[in-house]
């Protein structure tokens, strides 16, 4: 398998550092440039194609949410993944509208953060185990009866889940052994059942239900190639 090759972001120095030593200690990674903005992150994502940009949110000329949504315009197949101190559930939103596929705060393990790059470069999204346990206590006492009257077919469970894992429609037709055209049918139930509009809210439904916080989609009854 090859390298993944990993842009660093973020304005401190000594920061990158930690980073690039962390990363390149892994095998299968290692780090093709470092940018200290969001202007530095642009040019050097054209030049390189790097396969995911780790990036702090806080950074001057261009902050990482802002460099996130170019970013994902120009150049869609790059890999997001971003590290931050702000545990502030509508940076996890902001971001997640953006198309970052990952959120890591600062203070957790180094571990989580190299899991975010693995499973961002797979296809997949992850979500710091910190935040998202949190926005989920936070959460539950609001959404637990709406979610308690909602009963989801075991299709439409599986196909919510691999969409808020960053599956497509046709991965997901594979995946389930189901045609297109079936999967989207099932999304747009479960959509409706839920009251979901689009996959920001998918992602923030899936969170609530402790559906990323494996190391891989939870799907009942289902072997996992």
């Amino acid at each position: 398998m090859k390298n993944l090759r990993i842009l660093l972001a973020d304005d401190h120095e000594l920061v990158r550092e930690g980073l690039r030593l962390l990363i390149e200690s892994q095998d299968g990674m290692r780090v093709v440039g470092e940018a200290a903005n969001g202007r530095e992150v642009m040019v050097m994502a054209r030049q390189l194609r790097p396969d995911v940009v780790v990036m702090d949110l806080s950074m001057p000329e261009l902050n990482g949410l802002q460099t996130t949504q170019r970013l994902k315009a120009e150049l869609p197949q790059i890999k997001v993944v971003a590290i931050t101190a702000n545990e502030d559930e509508s940076y996890l939103r902001q971001l997640c509208k953006a198309g970052a596929c990952g959120y890591v705060l600062k203070r957790s393990a180094s571990d989580q953060l190299v899991k975010a790059i693995k499973l961002a470069a797979a296809g997949g999204v992850y979500f710091d185990a910190i935040l998202a346990s949190e926005a989920l206590a936070r959460q539950m006492s609001t959404s637990q009866s709406q979610v308690k009257t909602v009963e989801l077919s075991e299709r439409e469970r599986n196909v919510l889940c691999m969409i808020a894992w960053g599956y497509c429609d046709k991965e997901i037709a594979a995946r389930l052994g189901l045609s297109t055209k079936t999967v989207g049918t099932y999304k747009v139930r479960a959509q409706e059942k839920l009251a979901l509009n689009g996959r920001v809210e998918i992602v923030q439904y899936a969170l609530r239900q402790g559906w990323l916080s494996e190391s891989r989609p939870i799907l009942p009854h289902l072997r996992h190639p």
